[in-house]
């Protein structure tokens, strides 16, 4: 990041990010799970959003994706306010969400999960005359490749691993080209090798895309932050690199610490 953006207040120029969140804030009956919370993802960046647990960091997510309706402040993504959009709007505008648990079709191969993800068929016009073109094959196994199951195209998605799985799931996302994913603890669960190609894929996505991050596993985020931002009470504790935030003694007594 640029020492132009890193100095930025919650006044920043939105057009400088992909993304501009200002004065965020979602009330539960009187609870503040996110309060007067503000960052700025810029395009290509991988911020990845770490804090105890209750600390709101998938809430932001909600909010960002418009499964929770914010209580005050902005969200806007590409100079355009999401906050008063509806959750299909949002992910028409180029925002992607992945759930911490895979949500696939198990009954159905790796080729038909990501094909039935590609986005011609999206509306009833579009699903009834899909066809399985030459573009579409392509795309599939462009994507395929890209997560590492070019070889398991014909396998159905239920006897894959649970790595497998999670990969199986971003390829979905990435088949409908969003410019924002939004991943919920993508390697929770993997063995060691598989967290470590999913550091690769992720540092190959964001050639084209922009990722955000929730993880506890401090090794993959020190593999693919290039931003780090601490969240607690639903606040920004502390952001920049992970160095950083390492070493922020605010940080090292609510979270990395215990």
């Amino acid at each position: 990041m640029s020492p132009s953006l890193a100095n930025k207040g919650p006044q920043a120029d939105q057009k400088d990010f992909l993304l501009a969140v200002e004065s965020l804030t979602v009330s539960f009956d009187g609870f503040k799970a996110v309060n007067d919370l503000s960052f700025y993802v810029e395009e290509n960046e991988i911020r990845v959003i770490i804090g105890p647990n209750g600390a709101g960091k998938t809430t932001v997510l909600d909010l960002i994706c418009g499964r929770t309706q914010a209580t005050n402040g902005s969200i806007k993504f590409r100079g355009k306010e999401l906050t008063s959009m509806k959750e299909h709007q949002i992910v028409h505008t180029g925002v992607g969400r992945k759930f911490q648990n895979p949500s696939i079709y198990e009954d159905l191969t790796v080729f038909e999960n990501l094909e039935l993800s590609f986005p011609r068929g999206k509306n009833v016009v579009g699903a009834i005359f899909f066809n399985r073109d030459q573009e579409v094959i392509s795309r599939v196994e462009e994507v395929a490749e890209m997560i590492f199951l070019q070889d398991l195209l014909q396998t159905p998605a239920a006897i894959l691993s649970h790595g497998q799985k999670q990969w199986l799931e971003i390829g979905m996302l990435l088949i409908q080209s969003p410019e924002l994913l939004m991943l919920d603890e993508p390697v929770a669960g993997m063995s060691v090798s598989e967290r470590i190609k999913t550091a690769e894929l992720l540092n190959k996505i964001i050639k084209n895309h922009s990722v955000i991050v929730i993880e506890h596993d401090m090794k993959f985020v020190e593999d693919i932050a290039h931003r780090v931002t601490v969240l607690h009470q639903g606040k920004v504790l502390s952001e920049g690199s992970m160095d950083h935030v390492q070493k922020d003694p605010k940080v090292v007594e609510v979270y990395l610490g215990h």
